[in-house]
């Protein structure tokens, strides 16, 4: 397939002639072919026109084909075999087998939310029968679904060229909910960007549904995107990537004469807990552990382990010997892209600026472009308490060790840390009450909170989430992996004395869906 760069706008493919740029790959700094056009407002413009024109038609497609079009776009990405895995490491520079193991990742969620759409209790079904003779006042005949939003507007990421790209979680959930999407491709990976997108033009076609269900359009600066969230046709916004970039998106949103949700995952550290018991027994094993999950990927993860917290003593002496000397004999890695590498050298340079911030250990200095070296630092509780910049989020394989008094001081910390994605645990069986006196601020914290494990790796399942408190997402009841991540695109409408011809498939009488319904306040399949 060879890549021509043009953005996909319905069933068309369209130069842009907003401006021109290339990808480049950041191991070398080389420009890759070929070119890619710039949209501007006409593109945006049409690329929502047919996405509204679409939407009605599309929100009531029956579940089967709407799954069946999940389940062609994922093999359409198979399809496409070697050129994909290839094309993506060059524009990234990770290895084959994380984009390969991506790829996966990618097809898998889009076949589970086929699986979603059929089985259909997303639609959450609720019938309240009429009782005309009940007293003092009748009730009348209720009835409610849940219904999509309307056309999103969903942004690549720079770190998943794949499963949070052009076909990833959010275009996904959104198609599966009956949403149009118009993908606003991430410019560090415009060419897998646009192999995906044919795979997904494809598919809608050969599915026979409206073209204007998926659009794709290229810009490397911030204007395109501004545009397409301003637009008053979008009525949500999927988004992976900077708290900068978030806040802006929710901004715009908010500036518009009908706000729109805005799910944006922007910032985490993910701290690790490592509590006394299983320092004392397992420091070492810990330590080194921890090192491998903190520069997977060099660090580029939203949930790297950028922050740890552990009494000192003879088991934390272990832990940092370890994990030191896994650090020293690593190598760097390519980081993504130029901006990213050019972000975390800062980040680094300001902790190891700090004057009560201690480097304990530096990964091997690396040959060619953009190669992040993975740090370790550490500092005690009340410099970490005092500087709101020890906080802040240094994207990469960067991590900071605080030694804590005990662990009330340990909850004392937790108290005053931003939302994060995950927070993790470290225990063995004699750390269950240190445990419990962490627990309830952790709730308070986090979206997911891990035993014994590191955070980085997302399952995609029914039970993920792949949220929190501000500022890791924008709202903190959703979920951007796994299947609740349906809900961010739905909203519930009810009918009121509805005649049934009139009423919509899932709540009519004989439920000729066989869904699972909520009766009278109890569920049932009748």
């Amino acid at each position: 397939m060879t890549i021509t760069g043009e953005m996909l706008i319905g069933s068309a493919r369209v130069r842009g002639k907003e401006g021109m740029f290339r990808a480049i790959d950041p191991s070398s700094g080389k420009e890759l072919e070929p070119a890619f056009g710039e949209g501007g407002p006409a593109e945006v413009d049409q690329a929502c026109a047919l996405a509204w024109a679409a939407f009605d038609a599309f929100r009531e497609t029956g579940f089967e084909p709407r799954a069946r079009l999940l389940e062609e776009i994922a093999q359409r990405i198979l399809d496409i075999g070697d050129e994909l895995i290839e094309r993506a490491t060059s524009e990234t520079g990770l290895p084959r087998g994380r984009v390969e193991g991506e790829r996966a990742r990618t097809v898998g969620q889009l076949r589970l939310f086929a699986e979603v759409v059929r089985e259909g209790s997303w639609v959450e079904a609720r019938i309240d029968p009429a009782l005309p003779d009940r007293t003092p006042l009748p009730r009348p005949d209720l009835r409610l679904r849940m219904v999509p939003l309307g056309p999103v507007a969903v942004f690549g990421a720079s770190n998943f060229p794949l499963a949070f790209s052009v076909a990833g979680g959010d275009t996904a959930s959104a198609l599966a909910a009956g949403c149009p999407v118009v993908v606003k491709a991430h410019p560090a990976h415009p060419g897998t960007s646009e192999l995906v997108g044919r795979a997904v033009q494809a598919a809608v076609a050969d599915c026979g549904l409206p073209e204007g269900i998926f659009s794709l359009l290229f810009g490397a600066g911030i204007e395109i995107g501004g545009r397409l969230v301003a637009d008053p046709r979008i009525k949500a916004v999927g988004f992976t990537g900077s708290r900068r970039g978030g806040l802006a998106l929710m901004e715009i949103s908010a500036r518009r004469p009908e706000p729109i949700p805005v799910f944006a995952e922007m910032s985490s550290i993910n701290p690790v807990f490592i509590l006394p018991a299983a320092l004392a027994s397992r420091g070492q094993e810990i330590g080194k552990d921890l090192v491998g999950s903190l520069t997977m990927g060099a660090g580029q993860f939203c949930t790297n382990p950028g922050l740890l917290l552990a009494q000192p003593g003879q088991g934390l002496d272990g832990f940092v010997s370890a994990a030191s000397g896994a650090i020293t004999s690593g190598p760097s890695a390519t980081m993504l892209t130029s901006g990213i590498f050019a972000a975390y050298q800062a980040g680094v340079d300001r902790l190891e600026r700090h004057p009560k911030v201690e480097a304990l250990a530096r990964g091997q200095i690396g040959a060619g472009g953009n190669q992040g070296r993975s740090v370790l630092f550490a500092t005690d509780a009340e410099t970490f308490r005092s500087d709101p910049v020890l906080k802040e989020e240094v994207f990469g394989a960067s991590s900071l060790l605080v030694r804590c008094r005990d662990i009330h001081d340990m909850r004392s910390l937790a108290e005053e840390l931003e939302g994060q994605l995950t927070i993790t645990l470290q225990m063995d069986p004699e750390d269950l009450d240190s445990a419990r006196i962490l627990l309830p601020t952790l709730e308070r914290k986090a979206g997911r909170i891990l035993v014994n494990g590191f955070p980085t790796g997302v399952e995609v399942a029914h039970a993920m989430v792949h949220g929190g408190p501000f500022p890791a997402t924008s709202d903190s009841r959703m979920t951007s992996v796994g299947t609740l991540a349906i809900r961010r695109f739905l909203r519930p409408v009810c009918y009121q004395s509805f005649p049934g011809p009139l009423l919509p498939e899932p709540v009519r009488d004989g439920n000729p869906l066989h869904l699972w319904r909520r009766i009278d306040g109890k569920l049932a399949r009748e």
